[in-house]
């Protein structure tokens, strides 16, 4: 076994080499032989495994006949529904317990030629142990907690949460046995897609909120949110909501509906995640907070607007439709435009911060947001209604 150091550094960015993710494990060039079986971890939240469609993606163009299995928790499957790179979706639930790992374990015990682990938790890394002898995984720092997991992977690349994407930090897998990177996300699918027109042709002109994220401390204000819906509808375009079937997100939506124009439609929990993915795809326009939705309209390649407060937009912003993934798309601070996505950010000197809200846990709220006025973002709307517009005018 090689071990030798890479420094990866990006053409635009400052030598950070104190930070993680610029040193890898790696012996160039794919494996001495074809896998027959493959198996990828992402036992993370729903962004995340939205994030690694291009790891999976780059794995099935460079290993087409091999099958191509994926981990990762039940409430995140869906995100994969109909994603044709992938044979079966393996699902266990979060937080079980040791029968459940034991029949995870069962399942994947030497089935597999090689497992990719895309984080460095304790639990994926186990599993990758289990599965296969061949193992290429992120890993903590050297001077971080779990660092000797090293020691136990094949290839690896240290785990980089400040100046790398996502999206780029899972292609890294991919390029240590010399697979070619194809950074494209995989938005779901549904079989059978049912009529989402709304109506009459001349109400399929929609937008798509998604207002309500897991946690406080990344919600924009509801204030802002009417604002927009209101300057939406002068604009002759049809709200149309998203949200889950949890008792308190329908409750918070309906909060905010009730103040909307009387024609929006309010979808929460009455679709599929692949169901959502389609509506969202036929969309004139997208807004929605720093959400695994958000990262899925990007995909989609609709004019999306993200609004961003504490998270680091380096490591978490929307991935831009048909970027080419040759640096990141986004800088750590301002507001900025990449292809389809238009990335608003909080004005305080403190964003992002990357910390958990104001008061430093997750129900809390972030006065980055809280302050973030709903003319930037009717401003920018305008923008891309304009670029629209002009878009279709028929040229000399």
């Amino acid at each position: 076994m090689n071990l030798f150091r890479n420094q990866h550094k990006s053409a635009d960015t400052p030598d950070r080499s104190k930070y993680s993710g610029t040193r890898c494990m790696a012996k160039p060039g794919r494996l001495k032989n074809i896998p027959g079986r493959i198996l990828v971890i992402v036992m993370r939240y729903l962004g995340d495994v939205l994030l690694s469609t291009s790891l999976i993606h780059s794995i099935r163009m460079g290993y087409p006949k091999s099958r191509l299995d994926v981990l990762v928790f039940s409430n995140t499957a869906a995100i994969l529904e109909g994603n044709p790179d992938i044979d079966s979706i393996i699902a266990t639930r979060q937080g079980a317990g040791i029968a459940e790992a034991a029949r995870i374990v069962v399942r994947l015990f030497r089935k597999y030629d090689v497992a990719f682990v895309t984080q460095t938790g304790d639990r994926p890394f186990f599993y990758s142990l289990i599965a296969a002898p061949v193992r290429v995984g992120a890993v903590p720092a050297s001077n971080g907690t779990g660092s000797w997991k090293r020691f136990f992977l094949q290839y690896w690349t240290e785990f980089d949460d400040i100046e790398t994407h996502t999206v780029r930090q899972h292609l890294k897998l991919a390029g240590l046995i010399g697979i070619h990177p194809f950074p494209k996300l995989i938005p779901p699918r549904a079989p059978v897609i049912p009529d989402y027109s709304f109506g009459s042709p001349e109400k399929r002109r929609y937008a798509v909120f998604h207002m309500y994220p897991q946690w406080t401390y990344k919600r924009w204000t509801v204030k802002g949110w009417i604002a927009v819906g209101h300057f939406l509808k002068q604009h002759n375009i049809r709200l149309v909501l998203s949200g889950s079937s949890a008792a308190e997100e329908i409750e918070y939506l309906r909060g905010i509906q009730i103040q909307l124009p009387e024609d929006t439609i309010n979808l929460a929990g009455k679709v599929s995640l692949a169901e959502l993915a389609d509506i969202i795809r036929d969309a004139c326009l997208f807004i929605g907070a720093d959400t695994g939705i958000t990262h899925m309209a990007a995909a989609t390649g609709i004019p999306v607007v993200a609004l961003f407060g504490p998270t680091n937009p380096v490591k978490w912003a929307p991935w831009p439709f048909e970027f080419n993934g040759n640096r990141n798309p986004f800088p750590r601070k301002g507001s900025n435009d990449v292809n389809n996505v238009y990335l608003l950010q909080g004005i305080m000197d403190c964003v992002p911060c990357h910390l958990e809200g104001c008061d430093r846990h997750r129900n809390s709220h972030s006065e980055c947001l809280d302050t973030l006025p709903a003319g930037r973002v009717i401003e920018k709307i305008g923008h891309i209604l304009s670029l629209a517009a002009e878009s279709i005018i028929p040229k000399d």
